[in-house]
């Protein structure tokens, strides 16, 4: 059936960028029928960059619906406990948040170094010849009729439709604007391209296991406007020490550190204690790879004009403290793919004009926006939280969360879960774990409440924006 998409109508779609987004629209469309292309600028589809990525239960089961997630759950070790220490090192709460989260979801959270599991999204797709590495865009072309992608290697790539998966630096998001400033001025506005914010920068790093750091747990260090992750496999430690900005920024500027100012970083907390055993430098000394990086947050307004469409972190990006940017980028990526498919679909073979791709496409940006939107404030507020980043973050890190119930995080995350969306073409898919009763109801909606306060008082530009959003 999905087939016919491709052999009637020739419908194309430019997929730009490799990463998580890029690799699931591809097992997406190869699922789907739907013919396409991935163009990647590196000669590698896994560079040794990043570090971990956190795939959720409603992130596995897009796993599931593409065939991948048996490979990927023996390829890591369920996460046990989840530590929160202060900034001696003290602990305050060991708890079971990932059994927390199996538990009401039937399936764990999984952990993977990053470069690791976009090597098993490439290695699992039923055709890889439609990837190719090694080309940049120069430029993208598009009419009533069609687009054009220039690349670097002389060569072009046409189709139907660009979808921009290239991450949040995307030379697609700026030919995207580029072609709303001329058809339709001041659409996307700059106060628009400026909500891509810039408040925290972030030493990454990776590195042998560490026992002081448990084999499969995760650690947050609480301290005044920075605060320390770490996330565990048997063979592998992965962590982040993020850094709130004196002096905030917003697009266009943006950020290169050196790797000097990164050491230099590093030598300043050398003595922090990580755990009750450990200091950072110990860390830094034994880690294969780091880095130091901005870390943006914002969710744009457009994701699409004419046949340039966004996914990703070229739409919506969020800090990274509670792991939902991947699960967000691949569920975006499959709304997509379930739009174009129930477009083709109702097409009946015939290509679709340029007035019904973006009819199709505007259902897509609605029915993520507000959902996405409201994702990157929680982890916002996850991130001030542990960083202390106000008077009133770090009432709620000392007096507020350490009365809540243990599984207060985990059922926050399941109202996240429970109402995301699935890839429709394969048919009806779980519930993702056992229907809450009305006892686990009052007390999400109790979290919720919590959370919601919090959000108010501590992120001002929130009351504003929210208004906007309403």
């Amino acid at each position: 059936m999905a087939n016919r998409f491709k052999e009637k109508s020739g419908f194309r779609i430019i997929v730009v960028g490799g990463g998580v987004a890029g690799l699931v629209a591809s097992h997406c469309f190869q699922k789907a029928g739907i013919d396409h292309v991935v163009l990647e600028r590196r000669a590698e589809i896994d560079p040794p960059e990043g570090a971990s990525i956190a795939i959720y239960p409603h992130g596995a089961r897009i796993l599931k619906q593409l065939g991948c997630l048996d490979v990927a759950q023996a390829d890591c070790e369920p996460c046990l406990r989840f530590k929160s220490r202060w900034p001696d090192g003290k602990l305050v709460f060991d708890d079971p948040f990932f059994d927390h989260i199996k538990n009401t979801h039937d399936q764990d959270i999984l952990l993977f170094e990053r470069r690791r599991y976009l090597r098993i999204l490439y290695d699992t797709l039923p055709n890889k010849s439609y990837v190719r590495t090694g080309v940049a865009v120069r430029d993208v072309k598009q009419n009533a009729e069609g687009v054009e992608v220039l690349l670097s290697d002389g060569s072009s790539e046409k189709g139907d439709l660009v979808l921009g998966c290239d991450g949040v630096y995307s030379r697609i998001r700026n030919l995207m604007w580029n072609h709303a400033d001329t058809v339709s001025p001041g659409r996307i506005s700059s106060e628009e391209k400026a909500s891509l914010e810039t408040n925290w920068k972030c030493l990454v790093g990776t590195g042998p296991p560490e026992p002081g750091l448990g084999e499969r747990d995760m650690t947050v260090v609480h301290d005044n406007r920075f605060s320390f992750l770490a996330l565990t496999q048997p063979n592998r430690a992965f962590w982040f020490v993020f850094f709130r900005l004196d002096e905030p920024f917003a697009w266009p500027q943006r950020a290169n550190y050196t790797v000097k100012e990164a050491e230099e970083l590093a030598a300043s907390i050398a003595d922090h204690p990580v755990s009750d055993s450990l200091t950072f430098g110990h860390l830094w000394a034994r880690c294969d790879r780091n880095m130091l990086i901005p870390v943006e947050e914002g969710v744009l307004k457009h994701w699409y004009s004419g046949r340039i469409v966004l996914a990703g972190d070229a739409a919506h990006k969020v800090t990274p403290n509670i792991a939902l940017g991947g699960n967000s980028a691949m569920e975006s990526v499959v709304v997509l793919c379930n739009n174009i498919s129930r477009m083709l679909k109702e097409q009946g073979g015939v290509k679709p004009s340029q007035a019904t791709i973006e009819k199709y496409l505007e259902k897509y940006q609605e029915a993520q926006r507000h959902r996405i939107w409201w994702i990157m404030k929680f982890s916002g507020l996850i991130t001030n939280v542990q960083a202390w980043e106000s008077s009133f973050a770090k009432f709620v890190a000392l007096w507020v969360l350490p009365l809540l119930p243990d599984r207060s995080i985990a059922l926050a995350l399941s109202i996240i879960i429970w109402t995301a969306p699935s890839l429709e073409i394969v048919g009806k898919q779980s519930a993702l774990g056992k229907r809450a009763d009305i006892s686990t109801i009052f007390k999400i909606l109790g979290v919720f409440a919590v959370i919601l306060f919090a959000l108010y008082r501590s992120l001002p530009v929130v009351r504003s924006s929210l208004y906007k959003e309403l």
